[in-house]
């Protein structure tokens, strides 16, 4: 089946409802494909908050100097002012959707502090900030005329005008649509549109702990590689240092904000042990807490640390964090009483797809907004809760550009050819899929984790190639289906990510190397680009 529209959006968290709605409002017909049900996204799961100046005691160079920090050297300072200066404006519409942030006693907004920042500046929902970011832009999605959403259908690759031969010359390419999956009828469509916007979210399920939903398998970054988009910067996976033991692959995240409201990490002898490694102690930026996390559990040979806040009463706590004290308590851990056990786990995606600062890439009407999007405003490691504030803020630079190249490609879209499966047939060996499902997250987890050497990444690499292969094979001999696309996805992002390692002979920021434990003088970033001739 064909569709049609002026501008596709692939993701349905904050940053793909919010460029949609803006893109609408300017006249255009927009779809947003949502390979689960709407709400599902990483934004549903951010506990923390939007970091943003709106205090007299705070100021923009603050938090342009507190993310440049965190940055370890590798942000882009002019994306930096640039995402910090606009964000109030951003903040604003927002609450005119009718999002209410947590206010204090005194009416103004209860800000929060978290590792890295110098002031409070988390503008929040309690510990339940995304999810009510995600209510107020699905409800304005629902009720505009121009914005079809449409659940349970997967993207699969990029229709580009080299790929249907109409590239005649270099420079010629650009997107004219895409293949998706429909979920629940099996079979692949053809959408056509001059304009694509990937909002796909990070790459979280790459490894086999992660704070992510099971969506997060980097659709969109491994779409724009196969698309010949340049990559970068994709060895700094940042891992969150906190969340909550179990012995299940999926890991609770407790919100950063509870350490900025106090609590402290001790290690299995009760000791404060944050102090040693930093001097903003349990509130440093988060690469430095998980790698101290790391190393104390080696040391003493623990599965775990503590978070300790039980300076606060429970009815303090159960007012600020009501979703992390309900779900502590539901695995037995009071936040009042208990020193809760927790770990870090992977948690969010700091490269990505190269875009400029009106979110486009390299290739002629394609976008990339959010998680999915290497602007420069994250460097090395993202300062906490710069996030959400960059998601509003390209969104809605995107849009704009999105609105003007859309006025200046105003010819026809030529007919896009279906979807072919040739002599696939539908696969009887399942077990395949889970195997090397489980076989890759287990070998990033292994050998690509928080601390690294050369040696673990280079046996990662052998494996996943071996992964992938195999992968492959089975692709073009099986009908697709949504765990196959997703495991196709993650293999590459996981090899993009072992290259990008390999290339940064130094430790900076997220990517720690035990052979290269200094940085190098020259900053540099590591771009990949699939050479498609």
């Amino acid at each position: 089946m064909n569709h049609a529209f002026d501008a596709i959006v692939v993701g349905s968290g904050i940053a793909g409802l919010s460029l949609a709605l803006k893109v609408a409002d300017g006249g255009r017909r927009v779809a947003i494909l949502t390979k689960k049900s709407r709400a599902e996204s990483n934004t549903n799961y951010a506990q923390g908050g939007v970091a943003c100046v709106t205090s007299d005691s705070d100021a923009f160079a603050s938090h342009v100097e507190d993310t440049l920090e965190a940055g370890d050297g590798l942000c882009r300072r002019s994306v930096v002012e640039e995402i910090v200066s606009e964000g109030p404006a951003r903040i604003a519409e927002l609450v005119q959707l009718g999002l209410e942030f947590s206010r204090n006693a005194a009416g103004t907004y209860d800000l929060g502090q978290e590792g890295g920042h110098t002031h409070r500046r988390i503008l929040h929902v309690k510990d339940m900030t995304g999810k009510a970011i995600e209510d107020a832009l699905l409800h304005a999605v629902a009720s505009h005329p121009r914005i079809e959403l449409r659940e349970h259908v997967f993207a699969i690759d990029l229709i580009t005008a080299r790929k249907v031969g109409l590239a005649l010359r270099e420079g010629d390419d650009r997107v004219l649509g895409l293949y998706a999956h429909d979920n629940g009828t099996g079979e692949v469509d053809t959408y056509a549109a001059p304009v694509v916007v990937l909002a796909t979210g990070g790459a979280g399920q790459v490894y086999c702990y992660t704070t992510n939903p099971d969506i997060a398998t980097g659709d969109g970054i491994a779409m724009a590689y196969r698309a010949g988009v340049p990559v970068e910067n994709l060895e700094f996976i940042q891992f969150h240092p906190t969340t909550l033991y179990s012995l299940e692959q999926k890991r609770f995240l407790v919100s950063e904000a509870v350490r900025g409201e106090g609590a402290i990490l001790r290690n299995l002898e009760g000791e404060a042990f944050m102090a040693r490694y930093h001097p903003l102690a349990d509130l440093a930026p988060r690469d430095i807490v998980a790698r101290a996390i790391d190393a104390e559990m080696k040391k003493s040979g623990s599965a775990f640390v503590r978070l300790d806040i039980m300076h606060k009463s429970e009815a303090e706590l159960r007012a600020r964090f009501p979703v992390i004290f309900e779900n502590c308590l539901a695995l037995g851990y009071n936040l009042a009483t208990d020193g809760i056990p927790v770990v870090p786990a992977a948690h969010y995606t700091c490269g990505g797809v190269v875009t400029n600062l009106d979110a486009e890439t390299a290739l002629a009407g394609l976008y990339a907004c959010g998680e999915v999007a290497s602007t420069g405003l994250h460097g090395a490691n993202r300062l906490a809760s710069n996030s959400l504030l960059e998601a509003v803020v390209m969104a809605h630079r995107g849009a704009g550009s999105i609105l003007r190249y859309l006025q200046l490609r105003a010819e026809e879209l030529p007919k896009l050819p279906a979807w072919v499966s040739g002599d696939a047939h539908d696969s009887d060996e399942q077990v395949v899929i889970a195997h090397n499902w489980d076989e890759l997250r287990r070998t990033m987890w292994d050998y690509v984790g928080i601390v690294r050497t050369t040696k673990r990444l280079e046996r990662a690499r052998t494996r996943i190639a071996n992964l992938a292969a195999e992968i492959q094979e089975y692709y073009w001999n099986f009908r697709v289906e949504p765990r196959l696309l997703e495991l196709r996805n993650l293999t590459l992002v996981a090899k993009l990510v072992v290259a990008c390692a390999m290339q940064r002979h130094e430790s900076r920021g997220l990517h720690y190397i035990l052979d290269h434990p200094s940085k190098d003088a020259e900053v540099r970033d590591t771009v990949l680009q699939r050479d498609l001739r």
